[in-house]
């Protein structure tokens, strides 16, 4: 009675794992791309002839990545005029690429609630989220698909995401008067903290901060598949404000 007890656990644990294996392959079968933005960015209509943009796009992550001029492209068809003096700019465009690997969407949900500076989670490792079902165990090795062509255990939900912090600057209208306070907090080991008061007059900037999620999910995805269109809804939301 204790083998047939043991038997029946065995069997419902596997039919669970590789249930979970096939919903998983049969609903990620196809890459899913999506691009979010933590804040709206609108700019004020100008003349053509105002149309100049300094841009300054830098990649923090560990990925050799391949926007900044695809998006120069776009913004020059767009009538727009690429200037490398910030002070004939009308606008300013700048954009870090904080981070590109692997993730799962609960870390890429909380990187667009946190905001343009927010803090980046580590990415969790797949194994351990509930994305996954990848090594589901030794027990549905032993029971695993081979017959149909797939195992069970070699399935797994990926993510990748792209997080990039962007901000956009533009020169105020005629009548327009802009001034700023900056108060900053810096954190120097666990005993020191220094604080930076800043104030000025008028400026000559308004600015605008937001930041870019984009994440790419499909079973068992690679990031050579991932990494271009990671890429493309990068630079269609940073060149959709413009």
């Amino acid at each position: 009675m204790k083998i047939i007890i043991n038997l029946s656990v065995i069997f419902l644990i596997v039919f669970g794992l590789t249930s979970c294996a096939v919903q998983t392959l049969i609903k990620k079968a196809n890459l899913d791309v999506q691009t979010k933005m933590s804040d709206t960015i609108f700019l004020e209509p100008v003349r053509p002839d105002k149309k100049y943009i300094y841009i300054d796009i830098r990649n923090t992550s560990d990925k050799d990545l391949h926007v900044e001029p695809k998006i120069e492209k776009i913004l020059i068809s767009n009538g727009y005029v690429l200037t490398q003096n910030p002070d004939s700019a009308n606008f300013m465009l700048q954009a870090n690429i904080l981070k590109v690997g692997k993730s799962d969407l609960r870390e890429s949900t909380s990187a667009l609630v946190g905001g343009f500076g927010g803090a980046i989670v580590g990415a969790a490792l797949l194994g351990n989220s509930p994305n996954s079902v990848k090594n589901v165990g030794l027990i549905s090795g032993v029971f695993s698909f081979e017959r149909h062509g797939y195992d069970p255990t070699l399935i797994e939900d990926v993510v990748y995401n792209m997080i990039t912090d962007i901000q956009v600057r533009e020169r105020p209208l005629t009548d327009e008067s802009i001034t700023q306070q900056q108060n900053t907090n810096i954190s120097q080991g666990t005993g020191t903290k220094v604080i930076q008061k800043i104030t000025g007059g008028r400026i000559n900037w308004k600015t605008y901060r937001s930041r870019i999620v984009s994440t790419a999910n499909k079973v068992n995805l690679k990031f050579d598949d991932a990494q271009k269109e990671l890429e493309k809804g990068l630079i269609r939301a940073i060149s959709g404000i413009f």
